[in-house]
């Protein structure tokens, strides 16, 4: 296969210069930048979860319950759709201006939503912020590594895992405590103020760019216009036609409401890798830069991280939002309790994501971390299924500890592995790839959530006929056996569906075993030499090319 004829526009040194090591930014600088840029990540995954315990509060207000499910999906539809562009766009206008971008969207339409009279308007509010927090999530994993100085960059993995863990279980807490003490509109607002200390600190802080790995913008003409849209509408068609089937009409899986958007995406995802494979061909035109760079999956290391990651995110944001209100409705807590009954899946996060940093400092035991946190998800899960009414309370407790554990392991160690697996140009799409797949896995597992309860719903008769929509008068009765035991049911329906999952996670971690230790520096100044060697190959093709031109 040809070189890839690629217009780079320098950004960070000559063109007719080869990439210099970069000089080591301050520590204290370093960790302060990694402040402001983790706010950024924290917010825009807390915002995925933040309405979990304020749905019902905000349908009842509104007086539409049926459709407020929708609040949280638009958001995360979104979140999903758009990893893997904003990733991309970066290689284009740099990564601070596209980070600002993507505060900036974030910002705008979560404030709008606050002020939002109706949950349609929250709904378009919600889409167009999501677009924000994709681009906040996958450009944190891009950036922090780009920077960190090379004696930081165990702690990366480690630090990531921790925001990524304890923000997404932090979220129906804090949704609870807003909701309770200042009211529902306080979820969105509370972004602005935090946004602002956020910019202040990348303001000040953001280092020049002699002080990380150089790199090198593309042109617009490079960007993959039409492979981005196939990302697009593979993840969020799928996702959507699931969630139709568990939000909306009995039966949805006869109709063409289900049936064509998941056709249609399944075609999609297949399309998206018939034309990365073209580009890796070389048969697309030569100046194109693919959306989804073929390369990375033919290193199974990072396949297997992938696979594992989308396994693995589905039980996560199940859980996240499953459990709160299985607490509210099975165990009659209040809104707040529910969302602190969250706090060991928190501890458990935060502890596997630190040992994930620690394990991994020097040696490269990536497939063992990945492969435990995945048993221990398991382990997790396969519990929690055993848990019925609320005598079982303080067990699930327990129980939630094993799974966010295991959860912040392997997202330490998978977001380890791109830095020392994906090549230096393939490292934007390698973690936005990685970011999308996560978010992907746990929005089916908040869609099969979905189905699974409507199915429980609609058993206890509880379902009017009238479009399978269970009222709020329904839900504001008083005491409900009925719907009740459908609740515990189908809570213990998804964590034994969750169970198989992380059973399937296990067995595709073991993709990744390596026999031989590699030394983390030496893998990564590796990376170095071989970008430095592909920037070399480019630059002569380009040269020789302008020479047959003039000729």
């Amino acid at each position: 296969m040809g070189l890839t004829q690629v217009t780079e526009v320098p950004v960070d040194c000559p063109s007719d210069e080869q990439p210099q090591p970069p000089r080591q930014t301050s520590a204290a600088r370093f960790w302060l930048l990694s402040v402001g840029i983790c706010i950024g990540l924290f917010l825009s995954i807390i915002d995925s979860s933040i309405v979990a315990t304020a749905l019902y509060t905000i349908g009842t207000e509104f007086h539409d319950l049926p459709n407020v499910n929708w609040i949280a999906l638009a958001y995360t539809l979104a979140y999903l759709g758009c990893a893997v562009a904003f990733a991309r766009l970066s290689d284009v206008i740099g990564r601070r201006n596209a980070f600002y971008l993507a505060y900036f969207l974030f910002l705008s339409f979560s404030m709008g939503s606050g002020f939002a009279q109706n949950i349609q308007q929250i709904i378009a509010l919600r889409t167009l912020q999501g677009i924000g927090g994709s681009g906040l999530y996958s450009l944190t994993m891009i950036i922090l590594p780009e920077m960190c100085p090379p004696s930081h960059l165990k702690f990366i993995g480690s630090l990531i895992g921790i925001v990524i863990t304890i923000s997404g279980v932090l979220g129906p807490v804090l949704g609870g405590l807003l909701t309770q003490f200042t009211g529902w509109r306080w979820i969105f607002w509370i972004n602005g103020p935090i946004s602002a200390i956020s910019a202040g600190i990348l303001w000040l802080c953001w280092p020049s760019e002699e002080h990380y790995i150089p790199a090198k913008r593309l042109l617009w003409k490079n960007f993959d216009y039409f492979g981005t849209f196939l990302i697009i509408a593979a993840a969020v068609l799928v996702v959507f036609a699931f969630q139709k089937a568990g939000t909306h009409e009995l039966d949805t899986f006869n109709r063409a409401a289900f049936i064509a958007p998941i056709t249609i995406g399944l075609l999609c995802w297949i399309a998206v890798f018939g034309w990365a494979f073209l580009a890796h061909k070389g048969k697309l035109k030569p100046d194109l830069v693919p959306a989804l760079p073929f390369d990375l999956f033919r290193n199974r290391f990072y396949t297997s991280a992938a696979l594992t990651t989308l396994l693995i995110g589905f039980p996560y944001l199940q859980i996240i939002f499953t459990f709160p209100t299985r607490a509210q409705i099975v165990s009659g807590k209040s809104v707040l309790v529910s969302g602190l009954e969250l706090l060991p899946m928190i501890g458990g996060s935060a502890l596997g994501s630190v040992l994930g940093g620690m394990i991994n400092g020097k040696k490269n035991f990536l497939f063992e971390t990945i492969a435990t946190g995945c048993c221990l998800t398991l382990l997790g899960c396969g519990l929690l299924s055993t848990v019925h009414g609320k005598a079982d309370d303080a067990k699930a407790l327990g129980f939630l500890v094993f799974a966010g554990l295991g959860f912040g392991l392997s997202t330490a160690a998978a977001t380890m592995l791109v830095s020392f697996e994906a090549s230096i140009a393939n490292a934007a799409p390698a973690h936005g790839i990685l970011a999308q797949m996560r978010i992907l896995g746990g929005s089916l597992g908040i869609a099969t959530a979905s189905i699974i309860l409507r199915n429980k719903l609609k058993m206890t008769g509880m379902m009017s006929r009238g479009g399978g929509k269970l009222t709020t008068d329904e839900l504001k009765g008083g005491p409900n056996h009925d719907i009740e035991r459908a609740y515990s049911a189908a809570f213990r329906t998804d964590m034994t569906i969750s169970t198989i999952i992380c059973g399937i996670a296990v067995l595709v971690s073991i993709l990744g075993f390596r026999r031989t230790r590699v030394d983390m520096n030496e893998q990564r100044a590796k990376l170095f030499r071989e970008e430095q060697v592909r920037r070399a190959a480019v630059n002569v093709s380009s040269n020789e090319n302008m020479d047959s031109t003039r000729k």
